[in-house]
């Protein structure tokens, strides 16, 4: 009998994600468009991108959090049975969200409740999703939780207002990992952290992937990214352009998309050279591709017809190393 080399199913499967808002007077904002990608048990996948390029939405459109305005077309299922997208708000508030799927929100500040210190956010936590009991083993267990975040146990007895940006996020992170969720989606997770700081939760983070569980990291910090990231997803003006293995995005032969080699390029250890121009407007996207406007290699076509996303590529001229290497010759002669 051979073994069966079956892959696991994965923990996110999300196919033709989108989300418009719409707005007064009728105007529609393409927040995010067709995201397709999957998450993996014990896999990371890192979605990077400027700001304002639908990375966020993306989030909470997964946890059921848009505002009234919003609405949203596709699937994102969870463990192969419950998609996110169509379940109903008592599913999401008793079954997935700190059960399923822990978050790692954007802004802490707003998510913890101002008017308890953090041991107590930690030791209710604790309680409702492990079921430790008795004060003794409750309060220890908080003291593990806010180690494993490396939040210092002195500022236990604080108040999030008390608490500095950095601190604010080394307590989210704390209250996100407790229960082990099969799915953990961090959303900015080393906003406010010095570098030591960075690479200390971001190896919790990869530790809490390694034991199985699967992880989407959204981040504009590239370095944390190739630290912890299986695989990076990029996404541009509300649509994701390239897919890669970390390994060769990061080394070589590098990006394929030309947007995504120039986020890399523009990093102080490579060229420290920034991509050009600005992003266009959410409400008011071009025909072609969204990018052409910013890069030199767009022709006719690019102005014209979107591209479609094929073998994890949105692009008309998809980049190798060696033809980047010849229109960075060029540009520079």
């Amino acid at each position: 009998m051979t073994a069966d080399h079956t892959p696991a199913p994965a923990v996110l499967d999300v196919r033709d994600l989108s989300v418009r808002f719409r707005m007064r007077g009728g105007r529609d904002i393409a927040a995010v468009t067709d995201a397709r990608f999957s998450v993996a048990p014990g896999e990371c996948l890192a979605l990077v991108g400027e700001s304002g390029c639908g990375k966020s939405v993306l989030a909470s459109a997964l946890l059921g959090l848009l505002p009234a305005n919003a609405r949203t077309t596709g699937s994102a299922v969870l463990g192969g049975e419950t998609d996110l997208l169509t379940a109903g708000e008592r599913t999401l508030a008793r079954t997935v969200r700190g059960r399923r799927i822990g978050l790692v929100p954007q802004s802490p500040a707003a998510h913890l409740t101002p008017v308890r210190t953090v041991r107590a956010q930690l030791e209710e936590t604790l309680r409702e999703l492990t079921g430790v009991r008795g004060a003794a083993a409750v309060r220890e267990a908080a003291e593990k939780a806010a180690a494993r975040a490396s939040f210092p146990a002195g500022h236990l007895d604080r108040y999030p207002h008390e608490l500095s940006g950095g601190l604010a996020q080394c307590a989210a992170t704390a209250l996100a990992l407790i229960g082990d969720a099969p799915l953990l989606l961090a959303d900015e997770p080393t906003t406010g952290l010095d570098r030591d700081l960075v690479e200390r939760t971001v190896d919790e983070l990869r530790r809490h992937t390694d034991e199985g569980r699967a992880l989407l990291i959204i981040t504009h910090d590239l370095a944390a990214a190739e630290r912890i990231a299986d695989r990076v997803a990029v996404m541009y003006a509300g649509r994701i352009v390239e897919i890669a293995d970390a390994g060769p995005f990061f080394g070589t032969p590098g990006p394929r998309h030309p947007y995504a080699r120039g986020l890399l390029d523009a990093l102080p250890e490579r060229d420290f050279t920034p991509v050009p121009g600005m992003p266009p407007e959410l409400g008011a996207l071009p025909d072609g591709c969204a990018f052409a406007a910013r890069c030199a290699r767009a022709d006719a076509r690019c102005t014209a017809e979107r591209p479609a996303f094929e073998d994890r590529l949105a692009c008309h001229h998809g980049l190798t190393g060696r033809t980047h290497s010849l229109v960075k010759e060029a540009a520079d002669a």
